[in-house]
């Protein structure tokens, strides 16, 4: 088998899904760029489907994760809050543990996997 094997947390509470790949992701982009628009532009989603993720995270949590300024004059931006640099870092931190965690389960399967070269 020549591809890695990606590992997918996604974090629910009851029937809510507070945080995912998606989610953090866009955490990221929005961290990263300063930019609600271009964080979603990024992933190749629109402005609208980002800033409804956004809406859904800060609604989900005490406080937002996400601050954002309108555009104007003086620009506008999008930055993680302290409690989303918190988020983040947690779901990071439980992401890259079940990566350890799972290592051996992980190599075991995928030793047990046909080859996917041959299209079999």
């Amino acid at each position: 088998m020549t591809s890695e094997a990606t590992l997918r947390l996604r974090l629910l509470f009851g029937d809510q899904l507070v945080l995912g790949p998606g989610k953090a992701e866009l955490l990221v982009r929005i961290r990263d760029t300063g930019s609600i628009s271009a964080a979603g532009r990024a992933m190749g989603m629109s402005y609208k489907r980002a800033w409804l993720l956004v809406e859904e995270m800060n609604t989900a949590f005490k406080l937002p994760l996400v601050h954002s300024a309108r555009g104007g004059a003086g620009g506008g931006g999008a930055a993680l809050t302290e409690t989303g640099i918190t988020v983040l870092g947690a779901y990071q931190s439980m992401l890259a543990a079940t990566a350890v965690a799972c290592a051996a389960d992980i190599a075991l399967i995928a030793g047990l996997l046909a080859d996917m070269a041959e299209g079999k």
